[in-house]
Formats: C-alpha cells, structure tokens, sequence
C-alpha cells in the first residue's frame, strides 16, 4: 500500500519530508508535486526504481530521465555546458524547463540516452519539491507522471495514490501542482531545440 503524506503547501512539515526521504534512501520510488505537475521521483543511482517507471509508463530505453535539482549551482556536476549554455540556462531558472544535455561521469550510466549519453536536468519553482530535495541532500532523479494514454501531468496527489497504490512507495501531497508539462530544450546538437512545448516559455530559446 502506498503512504500517503499530506503536507502545508507553504511550510511544509519536516517530520513528513524526512519520512519520504527515509523512502529514498531505502529504495523505494515515490510521486511528489512540482510547478509542472506530479513527478515520479528516486534517489540516484536507483536502478530498480528506474525499471519500474519504465513499466508504469510503458517508456523505452530511449526515455530521458531527469536530475531535478534546488539550485543552479549544483547543474555543473552532472552536465556539460559551454559558456553560452550555461549563461541561458542560468537566465531561465528556477522555472518550468528542463535541459537536454551530455552527462558528466557523475552520473549513473542506467539514466543516461544509451546513444547520446545525455540526461535531463531542472530546476523547480516549487515550495514542496525545493524542501524535500534540501532534505535529502541531492538531487532527486525524476520523470513527469504521465500515465500511459495521458498527454499532461497528473495534478492531484490523492489523485496519485489512488491510481498508483501499490505501484508507488509514498505519495508528498502540498495541495499545490502546476498543471502544464515542462518546456524541454535539447542543447546535445549544439544548438537550442524545442523538443516539447510546456509551461516554461520558449521565447529564450528561439
């Protein structure tokens, strides 16, 4: 049965946030709320909660995960960026895209595109999802909860636990959750390309 924890969408009680991230560190894969939506989240490195979002999504090996970060500062650890890349992605964060980019060794080979070896990165404008990743102390890997047949986010944490009971090991509910996708822009060809329009605006990007 999935745990569901329900917590104040300003001050999130700490006592709940140190519970799911208890989960994390034992394994276990979770949904919690962002600016765009309901995420699947695991810690990193976390190979068997990777093949479950796989499964629960229907996803290929094509799929790219991504590492939700707190701050911008901590980006540079995971991926490569030239000067001009890194000077667009810090101008849009924190803010509803996510960033296709080649991964440092960093991180875990089983994430990554298994031709491009590049990996999604964000980072969030969200009370919820901010504290929970300061609790754990790393970011958190993540991909957007799209059911299968759905074209946008769940947005409901009660919502959440009732269809995925027992698919998921905790369900973070704050109330509050962006309704709209992320913007994904692909910097891996040397250029910025819009590969799926979201809430984030694309203008900086074209």
């Amino acid at each position: 049965m999935t745990h569901y924890y329900p917590v104040h969408p300003v001050n999130p009680q700490r006592r709940a946030l140190n519970q799911v991230v208890t989960i994390l560190k034992e394994g276990g894969l979770i949904g919690y709320p962002t600016d765009s939506g309901y995420a699947f989240g695991a810690r990193l490195g976390n190979k068997d909660a990777l093949e479950r979002i796989r499964r629960i999504r229907g996803l290929d090996e094509k799929h790219h995960f991504t590492l939700v970060m707190s701050e911008f500062s901590q980006v540079g650890q995971y991926v490569q960026m030239e000067n001009w890349v890194f000077r667009a992605i810090k101008a849009a964060v924190p803010g509803r895209y996510t960033f296709i980019l080649r991964a440092t060794r960093d991180v875990p080979k089983v994430m990554l595109h298994p031709k491009k070896h590049t990996v999604g990165v964000r980072v969030p404008e969200h009370v919820t999802c901010l504290a929970l990743m300061d609790a754990l102390g790393e970011p958190i890997v993540s991909s957007t909860l799209i059911l299968p047949g759905q074209d946008r986010p769940m947005d409901d944490g009660w919502q959440v636990k009732e269809a995925l009971d027992n698919e998921l090991d905790a369900v973070l509910d704050s109330g509050d959750c962006g309704t709209d996708p992320t913007t994904v822009i692909d910097f891996s060809s040397g250029e910025a390309v819009i590969t799926r329009m979201g809430a984030g605006d694309p203008a900086p990007f074209q």
